[in-house]
């Protein structure tokens, strides 16, 4: 067992007070098998009411309503975590988890949004990369996933950016470059057209010493992908990593845009200036 504290501080900075509505906050973890959620809270400037419940996909939502006007609208998130390391280790696959995959009609109902690509690619040229990364017929699915994840690791050029929003499949294909979302999303992309079902991942990355790790310091982003034997998998394509105790899941959506750890609006549209930082260390 390892055990994590975590400190993601968010903060709008605006020139004048201004008045808000409700923010939709998406920081807390589900406890599963693999990880637990020992304690947590919130602090918030200013103080405000919050109302709790799950989105579609069972996540754990808060909205925050500041209470007045303030010039600074901000969140801590701390939270405890213990985290179970369990290695990927498949020892048992059936005829399913071959190539070309194949799930069951029950389980196909459930994953369809995650099986449909959710981008265009008016131009083909997301396709003939995808072609060109295709190994020959058959084999194991669990192996192809990997090599992708090594192969976008292995191809692309890191680098943060402070916009909002993901770039396009065939955006990071063109640049060559592109940060953690940007690389989860490539992968989810690439195989939703192969025939997998796969969602983007949001949540924290524990790196010890930082070294060679990359997305430390920031909310992180990466893909799971389900196979009829082993279930919902972690994928890293950012790191290179697979079922990694470092992954510290917040949750799961189709799109990246369903996953903002914080959103909301102020009245008048005042622009803000955001800070971000994220430390995560071991605390057992």
């Amino acid at each position: 067992m390892t055990r994590l504290q975590i400190r993601h501080e968010t903060t709008y900075e605006y020139a004048q007070p201004v008045v808000s509505g409700p923010w939709r906050l998406m920081m807390r973890p589900l406890d599963t098998h693999a990880s637990r959620l020992v304690d947590a809270n919130f602090i918030f400037t200013p103080p405000g009411a919050t109302e709790w419940t799950y989105d579609v996909y069972g996540n754990s939502v808060c909205f925050y309503t500041p209470d007045g006007a303030s010039q600074r609208i901000g969140v801590v998130n701390n939270l405890v975590i213990d985290r179970f390391p369990a290695a990927l280790a498949a020892q048992r696959y059936d005829p399913r988890s071959t190539l070309p995959l194949s799930y069951s009609d029950s389980d196909r109902i459930v994953l369809q949004p995650f099986l449909t690509p959710a981008t265009n690619d008016a131009e083909r040229s997301f396709m003939q990369w995808i072609v060109s990364q295709t190994g020959a017929p058959g084999g194991l699915a669990l192996h192809a996933v990997q090599r992708l994840n090594q192969t976008i690791h292995a191809q692309f050029d890191y680098g943060e950016r402070n916009e909002v929003g993901v770039q396009s499949p065939t955006e990071t294909l063109k640049r060559g470059a592109g940060t953690c979302r940007d690389f989860a999303w490539l992968m989810i992309e690439t195989l939703r057209r192969l025939g997998f079902a796969a969602r983007f991942v949001t949540g924290y990355l524990y790196s010890p010493g930082n070294a060679g790790i990359r997305g430390a310091g920031a909310t992180h982003a990466w893909c799971e992908v389900y196979f009829p034997d082993l279930g919902w998998l972690e994928f890293d394509p950012t790191n290179g990593l697979a079922e990694s105790s470092d992954l510290i899941r917040i949750a799961a959506t189709r799109t990246p845009e369903e996953a903002s750890p914080m959103n909301g609006m102020v009245q008048g549209g005042a622009i803000g200036q955001l800070h971000v930082s994220v430390s995560v260390d071991l605390i057992g």
